[in-house]
């Protein structure tokens, strides 16, 4: 697999949310040969950047997971009162790309060992996170 030279990438301000990424897996289910997973590894916009680059990965789309609270805003998640953590989930052709290698590409772009926090992001919802979708 390739390395991959992550960038500091400065993005505009803007909300997702968990509308967004149901709507997004409705779609990939309706594909019979992409497979999906949602990875939470602190800024979700950082983690998109990373994992769109990949050969093999269709989409990528940033959103909140594990929270209590229906299609929160990204003021109400920043607050740490809703349970989510920001996350991406990936859209991606097991025929190109493992789940192996999307894996690799999670641990080693993050620390999963800092509690709440990755870089300068602290908060709960910048927790590190794997939310699986099939067996």
């Amino acid at each position: 697999m390739k390395w991959i030279s992550i960038i500091t990438i400065i993005f505009a301000f803007s909300s997702c949310s968990t509308a967004q990424i149901d709507e997004h897996e409705k779609i990939i289910n309706e594909s019979n040969n992409m497979d999906t997973i949602t990875l939470g590894a602190g800024c979700f916009w950082c983690v998109e950047a990373v994992f769109s680059e990949l050969k093999g990965v269709e989409s990528v789309v940033s959103g909140y997971a594990g929270g209590t609270v229906d299609n929160p805003s990204y003021a109400e998640v920043c607050k740490g009162k809703t349970g989510h953590a920001e996350v991406a989930q990936i859209a991606y052709d097991p025929s190109q790309i493992s789940l192996a290698d999307i894996l690799q590409v999670f641990w080693q772009t993050h620390d999963p060992t800092t509690l709440n926090r990755q870089g300068a992001d602290i908060g709960t919802q910048y927790r590190s996170v794997i939310f699986y979708h099939t067996e």
